[in-house]
């Protein structure tokens, strides 16, 4: 039993990295997968020998131009001898097996491209940034789930992670003979890379990163600097995070996130990361905003890597940019990496486009949490037909925000949409007019987070919807009541 077991389980295969340069591969097969083969292999400096019956385009570029050549269009086993590694990469059987046995017999590694069982080695799927490279092996048995794994790893990793790692390789002796102790040297060089001097140093010239990591080099002994990435969440789907967020969560000491932050997007994080929520909500203020600026500073100033996390973008209505003047007048490092903020995502996921050329050429993006932020608000302009408005309120601002509107000349039969949850699971989209905005939101019991879009594209909504539940109305009768009595749904002005 057991001996059929092992006979039916996938082989654990040894990870190696070859160095190839100078040495001898046969390749059997130059069609368009045999090409695929040979490119890595002439990248990685292999002396690349060619039999074929015929050679594809790319190959022949090849052999034309001297970086490969071509031995025979048969094969014979003679054409092993001196070979480390050989390729087979044709949909002849027989060959296969042949050059597979013929290799055995001479112990030269073999591998039968999408045979595992005729293969000694497996080419496995790569995630490139040279030197630094990472191989996916499934053991021969689901390349289609090691190329899977490769993609999910390629968005997590700059491609600045190459030319960071020869510069490191360039400053390996100097950093050794400056911190000769492995436990400084190791912790020295594991602060630079999870700190935003990495990021600088990914886009300097060759001249300006080896005076920054000079500079960096002799202020090792010093007590480490924290940092400060402020980082936009997105509205709520964890899909919407962009690649560089999901990083920054992958690296963070501490974590202060707003309390609309779900746990489907904390979860992306670093497990051992400590999670602070700095919830402020409309009418209470569980964190006040000189309470985070406070947290960010005693963090980052204890030297650990600080990831203010924000819904939406930092940068639009978040308070990002006094954060920023904060953390600045105090002399941290910080970064930005912006979110989808929710005027974007929720009205995408409602199937409802900001602009159309039959119904709006222009977007304007509000806030109207309070009376006093209700009071700034240009209403005139905000009136204006063949526009949309997205506004980011507190649902109990409803029906003031509607009277001024209605004041300043926008129909009272403008279509609306109010958008709860918007890009959750739970996403709730309704749609009616104007003049019926503050009873469609009570009927249906809205809350935050919810966003209101204001114009003609929101009538869009019940034919484009495609993400959850279709768009809810008014039911007809409390509808007709509503539009029936213009004082009880928006009071005249006074």
């Amino acid at each position: 039993m057991s001996q059929i077991l092992s006979q039916e389980a996938p082989p654990r295969l040894f990870p190696l990295f070859a160095d190839l340069r100078g040495r001898r591969v046969l390749v059997v097969g130059a069609g368009s997968v045999g090409a695929r083969k040979i490119e890595p292999l002439l990248m990685a400096g292999a002396r690349v020998d060619i039999v074929a019956q015929a050679l594809g385009e790319r190959a022949q570029g090849w052999v034309l131009s001297g970086q490969a050549q071509w031995r025979s269009t048969a094969f014979e086993p003679r054409h092993l001898e001196g070979a480390w590694l050989v390729v087979v990469a044709t949909n002849d059987e027989v060959l296969n097996r042949l050059v597979a046995d013929e290799a055995e017999r001479r112990q030269v590694l073999c591998n039968v491209v999408d045979v595992s069982r005729l293969s000694s080695f497996q080419s496995p799927a790569v995630v490139d940034r040279a030197p630094l490279q990472i191989a996916i092996s499934s053991g021969g048995t689901a390349p289609v789930l090691a190329r899977m794994v490769r993609e999910q790893i390629e968005r997590l990793l700059d491609d600045g992670l190459g030319p960071l790692a020869s510069l490191l390789h360039r400053w390996r002796d100097r950093i050794r003979q400056h911190l000769p102790e492995l436990s400084a040297r190791r912790g020295w060089i594991d602060r630079l890379l999870r700190g935003p001097l990495a990021r600088r140093l990914q886009a300097l010239s060759t001249e300006q990163a080896d005076a920054t990591l000079e500079s960096a080099l002799q202020a090792a002994q010093q007590a480490p600097r924290g940092w400060v990435s402020i980082v936009g969440a997105g509205p709520g789907d964890p899909g919407l995070l962009t690649v560089q967020a999901v990083r920054r969560l992958q690296q963070a000491d501490i974590i202060l996130h707003d309390r609309l932050v779900p746990a489907a997007v904390l979860a992306m994080a670093r497990r051992d990361a400590e999670r602070i929520e700095t919830g402020k909500q409309a009418g209470t203020h569980h964190t006040t905003q000189e309470q985070i600026h406070q947290l960010m500073l005693e963090h980052a100033r204890e030297g650990k890597h600080v990831v203010r996390l924000k819904g939406g973008d930092p940068f639009v209505f978040g308070r990002g940019g006094e954060e920023l003047e904060f953390l600045r007048a105090h002399g941290i490092d910080y970064e930005v990496v912006p979110g989808i903020t929710a005027a974007l995502a929720c009205a995408a996921y409602a199937g409802i486009p900001l602009t159309h050329r039959d119904h709006a050429q222009s977007l304007r993006i509000v806030t109207a949490h309070c009376r006093d932020s209700l009071d700034t608000l240009d209403w005139q302009a905000l009136a204006l037909e063949r526009q949309t408005l997205a506004v980011y309120m507190g649902v109990q601002g409803l029906s003031t925000f509607r009277q001024r509107l209605i004041e300043h000349g926008r129909a009272a039969t403008t279509p609306v949409a109010l958008i709860e949850n918007g890009s959750r699971p739970e996403q709730r989209v309704l749609v009616g007019s104007l003049q019926t905005l503050p009873e469609l939101a009570a009927h249906y019991q809205v809350v935050s987070p919810a966003l209101l879009l204001i114009g003609e594209v929101t009538s869009l909504a019940a034919s484009l919807h495609w993400f959850g539940q279709p768009p809810l109305q008014l039911p007809d009768a409390e509808r007709a009541r509503c539009e029936a009595s213009m004082e009880r749904c928006w009071p005249a002005a006074a």
